[in-house]
């Protein structure tokens, strides 16, 4: 088995035993499970060539960033600490986004996806705004934004003739912090998480997966 392989099947695993520990609200199955499963996305991403060019570096920056919001999220009962959760996942998908921007572009897919999320995000502020503290209603916004340009540049990159990748992984990451969301301002349950939980890893392999497939180019767009 190939070790990008080895670190997808260990992923898979840790996610399974992640989802047992939220399930039975074990903090210390959390602790144990979570790490493994972030940190074998990393390691998808170093042996799919992530070290070896501008855009798979960026994809690294990314996924730590998240690595350190997946940790930054385990404790429970502590805002401070959730905010810093949520600022760490914010940069990633800065980080992401960076990455798209050093490869070939649509503008027509960038516009298109644009708009499209710009409708999506529009439905889930007006959603979830009633639930929100003071105090977190402009880092949500800001936090929207950057997802929303982070998805529309993915897109673009796909449809440029990138690999698909890309789109479906940004695309994922997208819909589960959706589920971050709801179970942390509209109700806390473990279904937010049973679908939360995978789709996120599963956009976190994708990601990873890509430096693989799009060659190392400095930037351009059509």
């Amino acid at each position: 088995m190939q070790p990008a392989s080895l670190s997808i099947v260990v992923c898979a695993a840790a996610v399974a035993g992640l989802l047992y520990a939220e399930r039975r609200e074990s903090q210390p199955g959390k602790w144990l499970a979570k790490p493994v499963a972030s940190f074998a996305f990393m390691a998808v991403a170093i042996f799919s060539g992530a070290l070896d060019s501008d855009y798979g570096r960026l994809v690294l920056l990314g996924l730590a960033l998240c690595l350190l919001g997946d940790l930054l999220l385990i404790p429970e009962g502590r805002a401070s600490v959730f905010r810093l959760g949520v600022f760490a996942f914010l940069t990633g998908h800065v980080a992401f986004a960076g990455a798209f921007l050093t490869q070939p572009r649509s503008h027509i897919w960038l516009a298109l996806a644009g708009v499209a999320l710009g409708l999506v995000l529009w439905r889930v502020w007006r959603w979830l705004s009633p639930s929100l503290p003071g105090d977190m209603r402009v880092p949500v916004q800001a936090y929207f934004l950057v997802i929303a340009v982070m998805t529309a540049l993915a897109c673009a990159v796909t449809g440029a003739g990138g690999t698909a990748l890309v789109a479906a992984g940004a695309i994922a990451f997208t819909a589960s912090d959706i589920s971050v969301a709801r179970d942390r301002f509209v109700r806390h349950e473990f279904a937010n998480r049973a679908w939360g939980l995978p789709l996120y890893y599963l956009a976190q392999v994708l990601l990873a997966l890509s430096p693989a497939v799009l060659p190392a180019l400095s930037g351009g767009s059509g």
